[in-house]
């Protein structure tokens, strides 16, 4: 009777013993849990601490700041800006970050400032003339009247040796006359001063042959074209009177042009005698003529602040003429490399030049720079960037605004990132 009792006994006792080993240490655990619940919360609730926005600022503009919620000047919701839990990302001057997805969204693109020649392209308008070397203007050398005409109308064509105008001139009448007494009196001296007075009054060589042989005096005289091209300033007409200040006609040869062009004051020392040139016409839409520049005027026109070149192209199939308006663009290439950023990287103010670098990792920051040419998609760095820096071509001018200003680029982070930072300070010139 009594084993049966103290067997069940014990059995109780040691369900008792075992239930309250394993109680207590899982009430020890339990409070542990509940220790690094506390502590995780009050970590929590520091982070939500810090999460808490330092300010209110306007969307446009970031010098317009309150201590709450309102709505800026312009009748938009102000932003918050928030503090920075990570320092040491942006400990730079003036260095800022953005998310990378708000890099992403703004289409920021960078590219690599390096040193290589300076080529320049300089596009500008112009117009087609004659080759002034080419061009020559007919006077008489003596009074007299115009019997024929053989050009009637500007702009015809001639060839060299061609028949222009007879005249009638009393003063040359008498010139052959005196040749013709010289020849009967043998007088070498007075025929050879005949000659020369006959040449110097511009009486074709060919009339003078025929007058020594034949010694006929001519009452008009037929003067020829010198050379060959197109008339132009056709001032006469037959029955004229003319005399050596009246200028006749113009003949133009067109186998060469000149384009008179322009180029700003700045653009000035990129342009170099010798430099390729191409041209294009709008009445012969897809064609370019290669040309070279000619010369370059020494003295700026005072009125429009420009300096005038002078290009020539070849016209074999005169198609280029007087007065046409010509698209030019002027190329030259520097012998030293220069430092070149893409153009579109200049930030250009009043008072300063600037570029946004784009330090990686989401960092940016905006700096002076000292600027040398400027032409075509490139710029010239003189100083405030390096070789191998990376400068930002696209969104730069929301970058520049936010760090010239206040350097906060928080209001442009992604509210949603866990690793919000908080913007450097810069100084700006307003």
């Amino acid at each position: 009777m009594n084993m049966r009792i103290s067997t069940p006994v014990l059995l109780l006792a040691g369900v008792l013993v075992g239930w309250s080993l394993s109680y207590f240490p899982g009430m020890s655990g339990e409070q542990e849990n509940q220790d690094s619940e506390q502590a995780s919360g009050g970590a929590d609730a520091a982070g939500a601490k810090s999460r808490e926005p330092l300010y209110w600022v306007a969307p446009m503009d970031p010098d317009f700041r309150r201590d709450k919620p309102g709505k800026s000047p312009m009748g938009m919701d102000l932003v918050p800006v928030y503090p920075q839990r990570n320092q040491s990302l942006d400990s730079e001057p003036g260095a800022v970050r953005i998310s990378p997805a708000v890099v992403n969204n703004l289409g920021v693109k960078s590219a690599v400032a390096s040193r290589e020649l300076w080529r320049s392209r300089i596009d500008t308008v112009g117009y087609v003339k004659y080759d002034e070397d080419r061009l020559v203007h007919i006077h008489p050398r003596v009074k007299g009247w115009i019997e024929t005409l053989y050009v009637k109308a500007a702009g015809d064509p001639v060839a060299a040796g061609q028949p222009l105008y007879e005249i009638y001139a009393p003063e040359l009448v008498n010139a052959q006359n005196e040749l013709v007494l010289a020849l009967e009196r043998s007088n070498s001296k007075l025929i050879e001063a005949s000659e020369y007075r006959l040449a110097a009054l511009q009486l074709p060589q060919s009339a003078i042959d025929t007058l020594t042989e034949t010694r006929q005096v001519q009452q008009t005289v037929t003067f020829y074209a010198p050379q060959q091209g197109v008339v132009d300033n056709l001032n006469i007409r037959e029955g004229f009177y003319v005399q050596p200040d009246t200028m006749l006609m113009s003949i133009g040869d067109l186998s060469e042009v000149w384009v008179e062009a322009e180029v700003f004051e700045r653009q000035a020392p990129l342009v170099e005698e010798g430099a390729r040139v191409t041209m294009q016409l709008g009445y012969l839409p897809g064609k370019t003529w290669q040309g070279r520049v000619d010369y370059i005027h020494p003295v700026l026109d005072e009125q429009t602040r420009t300096l005038k070149i002078r290009l020539r192209f070849p016209n074999e199939g005169l198609e280029l003429r007087p007065n046409m308006f010509a698209q030019v663009s002027i190329f030259s290439e520097s012998g030293a490399p220069a430092l070149i950023v893409p153009r579109a990287s200049i930030i250009r103010t009043g008072t300063m030049d600037r570029v946004v670098l784009d330090l990686g990792e989401g960092r940016f920051k905006a700096v002076k720079v000292l600027l040398g040419r400027v032409s075509g998609e490139q710029a010239e760095i003189l100083a405030g960037v390096d070789e191998g820096d990376r400068v930002v071509i696209s969104a730069q001018f929301l970058l520049d605004s936010e760090s010239s200003k206040s350097a906060d680029f928080e209001r442009m982070s992604d509210e949603s990132d866990g690793a919000m930072q908080q913007g450097g300070m810069t100084e700006a010139e307003l």
